[in-house]
């Protein structure tokens, strides 16, 4: 299994990252994709898989809720930081209209500079959407067949949502949102349309923490080693093996962050 969405830089892992990581490999963890979220994080992210060589790899962006505080030259920053073999994709980057800790407009020229950033650099998009569908996905539309991949991180979305990141060849990341049927429901009713080769799965930890975990985690935080949770449900749902899963959404993100040789 790989998880592709870790937040591992949070301050929540300070105490016991190595813990934490080895109960990872524990559960079958092959590899996990720390997410950057700004040029800090993105270099703390940067720090932590140099320690953990062909088993961290990263991801440089800025997420939305940080675009207000982006130095004017983020571009030539990223595209820096992307020099380190670790560095898969480009993001933690989109647009969030929900809870708009960032203004619109600034939201929109960071995500549109990155998306740019990874269609120059050749790199994947790790893609953050909440309530913004509509201009998030008109900004990705030039480039569809210009960046090698774009991974709709932590899908969330509604069934035409999903049809037209599908439709655009997007790899769609399920987490912990979907074992919640208080609130994952719609997510549920619609996993099943998901490709096994558009697949992928991920922890987003510390959030999303799996309501399915028995028994209860005393603990609120996630972390990477609860990801067969996931794949216990999605199994249900989609009518796979859980190895079947396991099996393709490992080749998907192999193949889209480049980890063959390195997974081998």
């Amino acid at each position: 299994m790989i998880d592709i969405g870790v937040n591992l830089t949070n301050a929540r892992f300070d105490k016991d990252r190595a813990e934490v990581l080895a109960r990872s490999k524990q559960a079958n963890i092959s590899a996990l994709l720390v997410t950057g979220t700004n040029i800090e994080e993105s270099k703390q992210a940067i720090a932590l898989c140099q320690h953990y060589p062909h088993y961290l790899y990263s991801t440089v962006g800025i997420h939305p809720h940080d675009a207000d505080n982006a130095a004017k030259n983020f571009q030539e920053q990223l595209a820096d930081l992307a020099t380190n073999n670790c560095v898969k994709a480009i993001g933690e980057c989109g647009l969030d209209f929900n809870r708009n800790f960032s203004s619109e407009v600034n939201q929109k020229d960071v995500f549109s500079q990155q998306v740019a950033l990874a269609e120059q650099l050749q790199l994947p998009l790790f893609l953050h959407q909440r309530d913004a569908f509509e201009p998030w996905f008109e900004i990705l539309k030039p480039y569809f067949a210009r960046i090698p991949a774009m991974v709709s991180h932590c899908f969330t979305g509604n069934q035409r949502e999903l049809q037209q990141c599908l439709d655009a060849d997007m790899y769609i990341g399920i987490t912990g949102w979907l074992c919640d049927e208080r609130r994952g429901q719609q997510l549920r009713d619609i996993v099943p349309l998901i490709p096994l080769e558009r697949l992928m799965v991920e922890t987003d930890a510390p959030y999303l923490t799996p309501r399915n975990i028995r028994p209860k985690p005393k603990s609120s935080r996630n972390e990477p080693s609860y990801l067969p949770y996931i794949v216990t449900v999605l199994a249900e749902l989609m009518g796979y093996s859980e190895q079947e899963i396991i099996k393709q959404t490992t080749l998907n993100s192999e193949i889209v962050f480049d980890l063959r040789a390195n997974n081998a």
